[in-house]
């Protein structure tokens, strides 16, 4: 919506940052509320876990808020806000999938570590090695969700009235698995 984004900060970052440089004081606040609505959510989900040992809570919280979102009348503003606090909660309650640690919200570094992995399973380092990274399937799963999510949002929002209940829907199937 206008440049904002719920679940990417480094471009919410660059443009509050650029607006702030052009004098375009309104249009930077607005981009910086994403910025602390994700922050919250990143830090709510860190004290659900510490509370309740299970990523479950704070991705129910995510699932209703999401819902919420989607049947409340509440405009496209303040239901961007609450899907950058749900993308907060998201991306702090789920970081690692077994031993390797991946993340669900920022694409940047997903495909950064899917070129260090692919190189590394191309040319393995014989000398001072690098850490490994994840694998390169799990990474690039990891990016095809991400897209395949995007792409799925864009079309929901074109045939109905309450795209946000479908990734509700979802996340509350996906916790139940």
């Amino acid at each position: 919506m206008g440049g904002i984004f719920a679940a990417n900060m480094t471009g919410n970052t660059v443009l509050a940052g650029v607006a702030l440089a052009d004098g375009h004081w309104e249009l930077a606040g607005s981009r910086f509320i994403p910025l602390f609505a994700f922050f919250f959510g990143a830090m709510l989900a860190r004290l659900l876990l510490r509370l309740t040992h299970k990523a479950a809570v704070p991705l129910l919280l995510e699932a209703t808020l999401l819902a919420a979102a989607g049947f409340l009348p509440i405009g496209r503003e303040l239901e961007l806000m609450i899907a950058a606090l749900a993308m907060g909660l998201q991306a702090s309650a789920i970081t690692h999938f077994g031993s390797a640690a991946v993340s669900t919200v920022v694409v940047t570094g997903t495909i950064a570590r899917i070129a260090d992995a692919v190189l590394d399973s191309l040319w393995p380092a014989e000398k001072r090695a690098l850490p490994l990274v994840a694998t390169p399937g799990l990474l690039a799963l990891t990016w095809v969700g991400y897209f395949a999510g995007a792409l799925a949002g864009a079309l929901l929002i074109k045939v109905t009235a309450l795209p946000l209940l479908v990734p509700a829907a979802l996340l509350v199937v996906a916790i139940f698995l």
